[in-house]
């Protein structure tokens, strides 16, 4: 069963030309690479986290742990 609103979405997108219909897909495109990169980011934050955690954590800068 298709969810309402990917059923009311498909009703619209049937009156568009496919010129417009082309950049509806563009626009899908560009919204699900955005997300990649977001997710990607975010896994390389994580990774280098534990990377830098011996620099970060060190007796000589923990006065700066409460700043």
């Amino acid at each position: 069963m298709i969810q309402p609103q990917l059923a009311q979405m498909m009703e619209k997108l049937e009156h568009f030309s496919p010129e417009r219909l082309a950049e509806v897909k563009d626009f899908i495109d560009f919204l699900q690479q955005r997300d990649q990169d977001r997710l990607l980011r975010q896994d390389y934050a994580r990774a280098a986290e534990a990377s830098f955690a011996k620099v970060w954590d060190n007796d000589e800068d923990a006065i700066y742990d409460n700043l």
